[in-house]
């Protein structure tokens, strides 16, 4: 008899739980380390596993929306995550949320029984050697062992706080006040342009200065790297600072003026198919209320939708499109995956797609079998695709959205149909592709 396949997984979150989950039930042995309650990150309290941290909720339930998508198709794959979320669900209107402690208890008791999975309570400071092996350490990934993937993917392509400006979407920025162009008519139009008088400005430092900011936790507090400065920040240090700074409208003339305005926001565009736009320099902590109301005090933004909002905190995470393959595996050292928000996805949801693509894609490669990549019209795809071929000169930490997907064809739609056009198409793509991955012995041990 040949011998049982093996993978080791470092980290039994939400993703090392899910690619755990998703081995064993296609007859791969798993060892699964977690390093609670021998040791517990400054972020976590219990000795469950799939700790919820910061909310129980897992966001919208419906279809108008891209996470909705990506549940139902977790759910069709019958994933250990949203077996779970079902069954403990409480009252949360139009969202899906959770008893947070029956979930984690849940999935804990799932993973103990399961006699393909050996759970070992212990913290992993270095890599193993060899066999195949999923890193799913979090975003709070412990000292010694983020010293330990820096040296695997390089230091340069670690990071250890996220810095993210807001996302807007193309279609809800009022052309008839913005523009496209890049400073000095260099680089073609690939900036849209929002223009400020002097009066717009200075409201709009008072209102940073006035507004409600997120208090950083204790394991977050940090000095700011000068290149990731929240724009509060900045307007604390002077009236003029980011007018200097990320506002300033040196080479930007205003096409309806001839005349640089007194200062100017930039977007650049953020997906290949143009349907986002990321507000260059503007990472903040400001409280999503507080974003939504100022930002859209920006002359050309009034109605603008938000695909993601700012924020500035701890979350080590690795460069996926520089040191990962679209099967989320090393470059350069192929046996080793990762998942999870280490890889850059942001969210409970997308966390543990991560891990069910990353524990399907290390059977493959124990089974010697070719990994079936979904399609890029799949919420999973998108996200995916998100990982594997985003620039990696501006790659940030993204939750799934609808501007992740490729454009519908034909005629064009209102934006609610377009969504729930786009999430049909996902569903009825993601039906062939189930049909790719390997199969599954059984759901789950006999009691």
């Amino acid at each position: 008899m040949s011998e049982q396949k093996h993978i080791t997984i470092i980290g039994a979150g939400l993703a090392g739980c899910e690619a755990a989950w998703q081995a064993a039930r296609r007859g791969v042995r798993v060892t699964l380390f977690e390093m609670k309650p021998q040791r517990f990150s400054p972020a976590h309290h219990s000795p469950l596993l799939a700790e919820l941290v910061c909310s129980n909720s897992l966001r919208g339930a419906g279809m108008n929306n891209a996470v909705g998508c990506l549940k139902e198709e977790l759910r069709r794959c019958e994933t250990l995550f949203m077996t779970a979320a079902d069954a403990t669900a409480v009252p949360a209107g139009g969202a899906l949320a959770v008893d947070r402690e029956a979930f984690s208890a849940f999935i804990t008791e799932r993973i103990e029984r399961h006699p393909d999975i050996e759970l070992r309570r212990e913290e992993i400071a270095e890599l193993p050697p060899e066999g195949t092996l999923i890193v799913a350490s979090g975003p709070l990934t412990s000292e010694a062992l983020s010293v330990e993937i820096a040296r695997r993917t390089g230091s340069e392509h670690l990071y250890f706080y996220d810095a993210i400006a807001p996302i807007v979407e193309a279609e809800s920025i009022d052309f008839e006040k913005a523009w496209k162009a890049s400073r000095y008519g260099k680089g073609g139009d690939d900036y849209v342009n929002c223009p400020l008088t002097r009066e717009e400005y200075f409201a709009f430092v008072e209102g940073l200065r006035q507004a409600e900011k997120v208090p950083a936790r204790e394991f977050e507090k940090m000095i700011h790297f000068e290149g990731c400065m929240p724009i509060e920040e900045m307007a604390e240090r002077g009236e003029m600072t980011l007018a200097f700074g990320p506002m300033k409208p040196v080479g930007l003339p205003d096409p309806r003026t001839g005349r640089e305005p007194f200062a100017v926001v930039q977007l650049r565009q953020d997906d290949r198919h143009a349907t986002l736009y990321n507000m260059v320099g503007f990472q903040t902590k400001l409280t999503y209320p507080e974003q939504r109301r100022l930002l859209r005090t920006i002359p050309g933004l009034e109605n603008a939708r938000f695909a993601r909002l700012g924020s500035v905190h701890r979350n080590t995470f690795i460069n996926a499109p520089a040191c990962l393959t679209p099967t989320l595996q090393l470059k350069g050292e192929e046996r080793i995956f990762f998942a999870g928000q280490i890889t850059g996805v942001e969210g409970y949801v997308e966390s543990a797609a991560a891990g069910f693509l990353a524990g399907l894609f290390a059977v493959c490669r124990e089974k010697g079998a070719a990994p079936p990549i979904p399609p890029a019209t799949t919420a999973l795809g998108a996200l995916l695709h998100h990982l594997s071929a985003s620039s990696p000169e501006n790659f940030q930490p993204m939750n799934v959205n609808y501007g992740l997907f490729p454009p519908l064809e034909g005629k064009k739609r209102r934006r609610a149909d377009r969504r729930l056009a786009m999430a049909e198409r996902a569903l009825e793509c993601l039906e062939e592709w189930i049909k790719q991955k390997p199969e599954a012995r059984s759901q789950e041990p006999e009691d």
